[in-house]
């Protein structure tokens, strides 16, 4: 496979999520991306997770889940020697993606500004809760802070519900594809380098498109409406036979396979359904109609024949059950390491959900343990075993 960033360095200095879930990307993507972490603690990742055994082993599943195929080094920059070993490192990358509070690198005397002195062809990403400025630009961020300051608890739920946090970090990983992507786009310009400041916060923002749009041009006021599109009926979740299904009638067209297909034509004959704002308005009665059939039988019975006739429809399932479904355990979505060095075990993780050329692009190498690569990515700088030891010794790395 020609994987378009296979000529690329990339220095990740990110913890936990945005950061490592962007340079996931990148390394899946072809490029060399070292992991430049603190000695003797690491990415705060590789502590986090539902295996304590593993937590404890510095490897959580957290670490695991976003940092197959990076190499691992560790560097104080806080100390002189480590801080000069580094400076030597961004000389030969192409990337650094960090996503230390505003500030921070700035205070450790490696803000852009410095570092591009030293390559002025870097891309440097920098990626946090809020940007760079702006008054909420000191405020700590987490993933749940920034979904609430976003607004996005506030239409996740329904009325009885909301504010709710939507089920898995959306905040982070949309920061951290938003930041691959704008590393790509720079990586395209000539010349190179650049500062890219990502804010998740407004990366959250800019996927709402149809939600602030909504406000900002119609002046509707964006409300939580659980399982129903609030934009079509019948669309939403339906109560079948041990299950709920998805179902999308959002043309004209649909609700007249749909109708037809549950022996309910007579439906489209009463005035409160008769046109798409009708069936709006009246949603939730035609719910229950349709509900009336669709209990006598299987989601995933209903949810082929429909999708058959050309109704968009589809069980609702858990996440064990869609990783078993043929449709992406045959894609090559998973990547299965054995006897990963630091774990004990085999271990599957996730890769990106892009195929290049027909293939999913994969890594060879699973999640690397902490410092990993210190002897090897420090040679290639011209250190001997005897400057990394000394190094080692003196806590530079």
């Amino acid at each position: 496979m020609n994987k378009p960033l296979a000529d690329i360095r990339v220095l990740d200095l990110t913890n936990v999520l945005a950061g490592p879930f962007c340079c996931h990307h990148l390394a899946h993507m072809g490029a060399e991306v070292i992991k430049v972490e603190t000695p003797g603690r690491g990415d705060l990742a590789r502590q986090l997770g539902a295996d304590p055994e593993l937590s404890a082993k510095d490897m959580g599943v957290s670490f695991l889940a976003q940092n197959a195929g990076k190499k691992s080094v560790t560097v104080n920059l806080k100390h002189p020697d480590g801080k000069a070993l580094f400076l030597k490192l961004v000389k030969t990358a192409d990337v650094l993606v960090e996503n230390f509070r505003p500030g921070v690198m700035a205070r450790l005397g490696l803000s852009y500004d410095q570092l591009k002195e030293v390559n002025p062809t870097l891309i440097y990403c920098a990626i946090s809760g809020f940007g760079q400025d702006g008054p909420w630009v000191h405020r700590p961020a987490y993933d749940q802070i920034i979904q609430g300051a976003a607004g996005v608890m506030s239409i996740t739920g329904d009325a009885d519900s909301t504010p709710l946090r939507v089920g898995y970090p959306i905040a982070d990983t949309v920061g951290g594809m938003t930041a691959a992507f704008a590393i790509a786009s720079a990586l395209n310009a000539r010349p190179r380098g650049a500062f890219l400041d990502v804010s998740m916060l407004e990366s959250v923002l800019a996927t709402m498109g149809w939600v602030v749009s909504n406000h900002l041009i119609a002046g509707i006021a964006p409300s939580a409406n659980g399982n129903e599109n609030p934009t079509s009926a019948p669309s939403g979740t339906f109560q079948a036979q041990g299950g709920l299904i998805n179902i999308a009638a959002n043309k004209d067209e649909q609700w007249v396979l749909l109708t037809d297909h549950l022996g309910l034509a007579a439906l489209r004959e009463r005035a409160e359904y008769v046109t798409r704002e009708d069936r709006k308005a009246n949603r939730l009665a035609l719910k229950a109609e349709l509900e009336e059939v669709l209990r006598t039988r299987p989601a995933r019975d209903w949810a082929q024949e429909l999708n058959r006739i050309g109704v968009p429809a589809g069980a609702v399932l858990t996440v064990p059950e869609v990783l078993e479904m043929p449709q992406v355990a045959d894609r090559g979505f998973l990547k299965r390491y054995e006897n990963v060095p630091g774990v004990g075990r085999d271990i599957q993780v996730a890769t990106t959900g892009i195929k290049l050329d027909g293939a999913a692009p994969t890594v060879d190498d699973p999640p690397p343990m902490l410092g990993q690569h210190n002897d090897t990515v420090w040679a290639e700088l011209g250190l001997s075993p005897d400057d990394v030891k000394t190094l080692k010794e003196s806590g530079a790395i």
